[in-house]
C-alpha cells in the first residue's frame, strides 16, 4: 500500500502544498519547525482519522484562516481510494472517502495502515501505562476494526458507570444499578483483554527476534499484558466471569473512589530487558533500539494480517540512530513506502542506491 499524492490547504503552516510521492522511499529535508512533521501527520490523519500530535482538531487549522483540508490518493493492492478531510474551527471535522461523507471519523476505514517512529515514542517505554495503552489500541485497531469499535463502546459504558458511582443517589440504588452496566463492561471488556493479550503476544515474539539481531545476542527483549482483571485460563468466558465477579467486589471501593478500579483502562503493557524493567533501567540509547524493535515487530503483524507493508514513517529518528541500526532500518525499505523527515542529508549515507525522491522544506514550501 502507498500514498500516491497529497494535497493540503491551511493545514498547519502549510498555505497551499500539491506533491506526488514515490511509492519506495521519500524523504523531506529541511530545518526545524519548517513543516516536515505536519507532512507525516496528515499522512496519519488519512490512515486514522485522528492526529499522533494532539486530540484538539482546532490546532491544526493554519494561524488566522477558519478551515483545513488534507486529500490523499492512496493505493492499496489493486484497489485505490481518495481520502478528503476537512476541519473546521466551529464545526467538527467532516471525512469523505471516494467522495461519501462518513457520519464520524470513528467510521472510517481507510485500509491505509500506517506506522510512525519518532523522537516521542521513547514515551513508549519512559511514559505511563496510558501512552502504552494508546499504543496498543491504535495498533492494534489497524487490524481489528472490531478492536475499535469494541474500545468505543467500553469507553461510552466506562463513562456511564462512572458517572453513576459519583451520583448523589443511595448506595443500595446504585448497586442495584451498577449490574447492568457490568453485565455490558465485563462482556466486552473481556473481548478487548483477549485482543490486547494475543497481540501483545505476537508483538513480544517479533519484537524479541528484532532485538536479538540489532544487538547481536547481547540483550533480550520480553514484552508482557499486565491485566486488572486476574484470570489463569485465557477463553474469554473466564475471563468475561472473573471480571465481572471483580467488579462485584469492588463495589465499595469504587464507590469511595468515583470511579471503576478494574478493567482494560487499567491495563498495562510490560517491557522488560535482560528481564528488568526497561524503563528504571534501560539507557536512552537501549530504549531507543527497543522501540525500533517494537515498531519493526508491528510492520511485521500488519504484514501477517493484511498482507501488504504499511507506510513507514520515520520522524528525524534516522541521524539518532547509530550505523549498525540505520542499516538494519533500511533493509526494510524495499517492502513498503517509506517517508523520512531529517534535518541534514548528510544523514542518510545508507540510502545512497535505494529508488527515493528527496524534497527540501522551507516554510512549508517544497522547494
Amino acid at each position: 500500500m502507498n500514498v500516491e499524492n497529497i494535497k493540503l490547504i491551511n493545514f498547519r503552516n502549510y498555505d497551499s502544498l500539491n506533491i506526488k510521492l514515490n511509492e519506495k522511499v521519500n524523504i523531506f529535508v529541511g530545518k526545524n519547525a519548517q513543516g516536515k512533521t505536519n507532512l507525516l501527520e496528515s499522512i496519519y490523519m488519512c490512515a486514522l482519522g485522528k492526529s499522533f500530535r494532539t486530540h484538539r482538531d482546532k490546532e491544526i487549522i493554519k494561524l488566522g484562516k477558519n478551515a483545513a483540508y488534507i486529500g490523499a490518493n492512496i493505493k492499496i493492492g489493486n484497489y485505490r481510494k481518495f481520502i478528503e478531510i476537512k476541519l473546521e474551527k466551529d464545526k467538527p471535522k467532516t471525512i469523505r472517502v471516494n467522495k461519501i461523507e462518513l457520519k464520524s471519523f470513528r467510521e472510517l476505514q481507510s485500509g491505509l495502515n500506517v506506522v510512525i517512529f519518532s523522537p516521542d515514542d521513547l514515551k513508549l517505554i519512559k511514559g505511563g501505562p496510558g501512552e502504552r495503552r494508546n499504543f496498543l489500541d491504535t495498533s492494534i485497531s489497524q487490524i481489528k476494526p472490531v478492536y475499535k469499535y469494541n474500545i468505543n463502546r467500553y469507553n461510552k459504558i466506562l463513562f456511564q458507570r462512572n458517572n453513576l458511582l459519583k451520583s448523589n443517589r443511595s448506595k443500595s440504588d446504585i448497586i442495584s444499578l451498577l449490574e447492568v452496566f457490568d453485565i455490558q463492561l465485563s462482556k466486552i471488556g473481556s473481548q478487548i483483554i483477549m485482543l490486547r493479550d494475543d497481540y501483545i503476544r505476537r508483538l513480544s515474539i517479533n519484537s524479541k527476534e528484532n532485538h536479538n539481531n540489532l544487538t547481536s545476542g547481547k540483550e533480550k527483549l520480553e514484552l508482557n499484558y499486565v491485566s486488572s482483571i486476574h484470570f489463569t485460563d485465557k477463553s474469554k468466558s473466564v475471563i468475561e466471569k472473573n471480571f465481572f465477579q471483580q467488579l462485584k467486589d469492588n463495589i465499595n471501593r469504587d464507590l469511595r473512589a468515583g470511579t471503576t478500579s478494574i478493567g482494560p483502562h487499567r491495563d498495562d503493557m510490560e517491557i522488560k530487558l535482560n528481564g528488568m524493567d526497561a524503563r528504571t533501567f534501560a539507557s536512552q540509547g537501549q530504549q531507543r533500539t527497543i522501540v525500533l524493535s517494537i515498531k519493526l515487530s508491528e510492520v511485521e503483524i500488519i504484514k501477517e494480517e493484511r498482507g501488504l507493508y504499511p507506510v513507514l514513517l520515520l520522524d528525524d529518528v534516522f541521524s539518532e540512530l547509530d550505523i549498525e541500526r540505520r542499516s538494519y532500518l533500511t533493509r526494510s525499505f524495499n517492502h513498503m513506502q517509506t517517508i523520512i523527515t531529517s534535518t541534514d542529508i548528510i544523514d542518510l549515507e545508507e540510502l545512497k542506491g535505494i529508488d527515493k525522491s528527496v524534497f527540501h522544506i522551507e516554510k512549508g514550501q517544497i522547494i
